[in-house]
């Protein structure tokens, strides 16, 4: 072999190891949402933001809070939980902040992320917003007892575990602890709900490979999915769904490569098999980032039914 040949394949070689990285990250990338810039407010619609709920070490738990300018009488709440892969993302996206605009408070909520403590950090930081909120239900003229939540992919997964640990008291920590931190609605959109299946279940061609040890799930738990399996069953919805669950929207994109319907498929089964409600809605041709006006629509009229809005 010459020099020169053996120069191209260097460079080959090279170019390659470049191109797989870029591929890698730009598929992590696609689980893992950069930051949101500040959401532009929907007319009528004030907002509260940075309220501290709660403190883990030196570590201030923030949300904002969106009210409608013209309330009636003590509002129904809706927990607006981001996505990012519980590894990026922040409150300044406005999760679900359109509902404000409807009638409904909205808490846009940080939480732990995956870099600064591993599960069940983020869990127990919903779970702790939901029980500040209720402490300070008169202050923001909220009604304790009509709480839901939506988020998307990981906001999604917490969305739904929100949902089904209502009785879950090993995740109840920190302050206010006289309150519940039970919901009365969900509406996970694109969320996990078993990680232990996402690979077996992917679409061809998917790029982001779940049972990785780098993966999202697996620097949520702090190790690779597959080889902790008691762990990632810990963080599974599914685990700890009964009987006295809220009802559920569940929303997902069904050509989603990111994560497969399948999840959403498997949610909506054992929900009907604890004869929990729950309405799946596919939305055909559509990927991971579901959306859009008659989304919206669709989520509002859910949470109008069960919260009486």
């Amino acid at each position: 072999m010459t020099s020169t040949t053996h120069c191209l394949l260097r460079r080959i070689s090279i170019c390659c190891l470049v191109v797989g990285c870029l591929t890698l990250f730009a598929a992590s990338t696609t689980f893992a949402q950069r930051p949101a810039t500040p959401r532009r407010l929907p007319a009528g619609v004030t907002v509260h933001r940075d309220l501290q709920y709660a403190q883990v070490g030196d570590k201030q738990l923030l949300l904002d809070l969106y009210l409608p300018e013209k309330a009636d009488g003590p509002l129904p709440v809706i927990v607006g939980i981001h996505g990012g892969g519980w590894a990026n993302g922040s409150k300044q996206g406005g999760t679900g902040s359109f509902l404000a605009a409807r009638g409904f408070a909205v808490a846009s909520i940080n939480y732990r992320l995956s870099g600064e403590a591993i599960f069940p950090a983020q869990i127990e930081d919903c779970k702790s917003a939901v029980r500040w909120l209720r402490a300070n239900a008169e202050k923001y003229d909220l009604d304790p007892e009509r709480f839901g939540a939506m988020g998307h992919s990981a906001g999604g997964h917490l969305t739904s575990l929100l949902a089904a640990s209502g009785d879950v008291k090993e995740f109840d920590k920190g302050d206010h602890l006289e309150f519940s931190s039970r919901i009365q609605a969900a509406c996970p959109l694109s969320g996990p709900t078993d990680l232990l299946q996402m690979d077996a279940h992917a679409p061809p061609g998917a790029r982001l490979k779940h049972d990785a040890p780098g993966s999202p799930e697996a620097r949520l738990i702090g190790g690779p999915i597959q080889e902790n399996k008691e762990k990632a069953a810990r963080v599974n919805p599914i685990t700890y769904l009964d009987k006295e669950d809220p009802p559920f929207l569940i929303i997902h994109g069904g050509d989603d490569p990111v994560v497969p319907v399948h999840q959403a498929k498997l949610l909506d089964e054992a929900l009907r098999s604890k004869e929990v409600e729950c309405t799946l809605k596919i939305v055909e041709g559509a990927g991971h980032g579901v959306g859009g006006p008659q989304v919206n629509e669709a989520i509002t009229k859910f949470f109008q039914k069960h919260l009486g809005r």
